[in-house]
């Protein structure tokens, strides 16, 4: 992923990784590249029989769902469940942030990055946070995204660097890698903090 987004080295870029799995990349590609990381903290709601499975993603003050899945669902349910993802992204703002502000990405290239996209809501809830950011460009960079997706992303972002598209996807992101341990919070800012002293 970094040598393809290497066109974007020593530029004014700010590569925005969101947590946790896209932290782990986002590092290595900043550095690759010598760009500053951010992060771009957003939450799916996942489905109540099927917690691995996108109905929302939500930002702090916006969300994005699946209309079909979304009248299935108890309203109850959901705004329950909307909140508590809410305050996961506060707490993890503090946390990873550490009382630091968010980079200035006005006018700049900013490269979105994932460890992967499965129905790509958290994605694109992530894509419309940047964007209220004012860069000049978004870049997505992500290692592997179901075919179907491609298209919707094309419409919100100015530039995809996928390393695979797969018309017959695997159903996960950890499908596609020979290892894919979960991400700890510590592991989180462990990697912010080195990639970033100052942040």
């Amino acid at each position: 992923m970094a040598k393809k987004l290497s066109k974007y080295t020593d530029t004014d870029c700010v590569v925005c990784a969101i947590p946790r799995g896209g932290v782990v990349l986002g590092v290595e590609i900043a550095k690759y590249i010598k760009s500053p990381m951010d992060i771009v903290v957003v939450r799916k709601v996942g489905h109540p029989s099927n917690p691995e499975y996108a109905v929302c993603a939500v930002s702090r003050e916006e969300m994005i769902c699946n209309e079909e899945e979304m009248s299935l669902i108890d309203k109850d349910w959901l705004e329950r469940a909307v909140k508590r993802e809410r305050e996961e992204i506060e707490r993890r703002e503090k946390m990873y942030l550490g009382g630091k502000r968010h980079f200035d990405v006005s006018g700049k290239v900013a490269i979105l990055v994932d460890d992967g996209v499965a129905t790509g809501s958290t994605f694109l809830m992530a894509v419309q946070e940047l964007r209220k950011k004012d860069p000049k460009k978004i870049v997505a960079a992500i290692p592997v995204m179901p075919a179907d997706f491609e298209n919707k992303l094309k419409e919100v972002v100015d530039e995809i660097v996928c390393l695979g598209v797969d018309k017959n996807y695997l159903g996960s992101v950890g499908a596609y890698y020979e290892n894919f341990p979960q991400v700890s919070d510590e592991e989180v800012v462990g990697l912010i903090s080195s990639k970033n002293p100052a942040f």
